[in-house]
């Protein structure tokens, strides 16, 4: 990429993130985002459709990024889940500046989604039998959700307690998701 682009890129994604830890979503507006980026209108026209579209693809790559994260960690992370678990939750924190922006307000519920369908994607890749079984997928999503949601709301507490608790919540669910 032309050094040029790249350097717009990251003008026009560090004065949304300036922007958005200041304020909703729908709230900003172009015009604003250009002043702070030193833009004008059509080079930020050249290199997105809205605000909204800036916004999904910086979501995508944060969860993305989330989600490299914890596959790096574990070669078969599904026949691990506690240890799954606490690779999670460390993906989680070193996004967590990226995921209080992004993912505050209205959007702090769309986090826990997209993240379950990635990670449901990873699974269903090395376990292509689990994408059809109700049982294991509601299990993955109460797993995932449940993970998610401790994280969100626990992040400004113990954090060892949290994957503890979480840890242990999974250990005991292993026998379901691994019965022959």
């Amino acid at each position: 990429m032309d050094i040029r682009i790249e350097k717009t890129e990251k003008a026009i994604k560090n004065a949304f993130l300036e922007l958005r830890a200041k304020k909703p979503l729908e709230k900003i507006t172009v015009k604003e985002l250009c002043a702070l980026a030193c833009i004008n209108k059509s080079t930020f026209y050249s290199h997105y459709e809205d605000i909204f579209a800036l916004s999904e693809l910086m979501e995508a790559e944060t969860i993305t990024a989330v989600v490299k994260n914890i596959s790096a960690q574990q070669q078969d992370p599904f026949r691990e889940p506690e240890i799954f678990t606490r690779n999670l939750y460390m993906a989680l924190l070193s996004s967590n500046s990226l995921i209080g922006i992004l993912f505050s307000g209205k959007e702090k519920a769309r986090l826990g989604d997209c993240l379950e369908m990635e990670l449901k994607k990873l699974i269903w890749q090395r376990y292509p039998e689990y994408q059809h079984d109700t049982e294991r997928n509601i299990l993955l999503s109460f797993c995932i959700q449940g993970c998610f949601h401790a994280y969100l709301n626990h992040r400004d507490e113990d954090l060892d307690a949290v994957v503890r608790v979480s840890e242990n919540v999974v250990r005991n669910l292993r026998p379901l998701y691994f019965r022959e």
